[in-house]
């Protein structure tokens, strides 16, 4: 009965280092947190972005893996809604950079002078989506 947990615990400790390990080089390779350090001027914040980025990846994967449910009033989900929007918004824009797709959209749809406006609207529709997904389905 032993052997038989710590082979589970062996299991999920691999499998989680090996998913987060992966979500860590997915955000590093997009350069996520450099990318937002260089747009916000906060070089000196560097280690706050660091600790935040890990915090909310542990307490993501704990309330993950235990079902926490919380019972929140509606105003407080739409701030909920507008981190995760916002988080989603960048991963989505850090993707599209790194992928050089800007460029090609915004020639296509003759907006070259315009990259800046076009990541703008795909980010805040990111934030509105969020914002109508945590207010619409799980205010009710």
């Amino acid at each position: 009965m032993m052997f038989k947990y710590c082979t589970v615990i062996f299991v999920a400790l691999a499998a989680g280092s090996a998913v987060g390990s992966g979500f860590v080089a997915f955000i590093a390779v997009l350069g996520i947190i450099p990318r937002l350090i260089q747009l916000t001027k906060s070089e000196n914040m560097l280690m706050y972005f660091e600790w935040a980025s890990i915090l909310g990846v542990i307490a993501g994967s704990f309330i993950g893996l235990h079902g926490v449910q919380f019972a929140l009033p509606p105003l407080l989900l739409i701030f909920i809604g507008l981190f995760f929007g916002v988080f989603v918004g960048m991963l989505a824009a850090a993707l599209y950079e790194v992928l050089n797709v800007f460029p090609i959209i915004a020639k296509r749809i003759q907006l070259e002078g315009k990259i800046y406006a076009l990541m703008t609207a795909i980010v805040l529709g990111k934030v509105f989506g969020s914002l109508y997904y945590w207010l619409g389905f799980l205010g009710k």
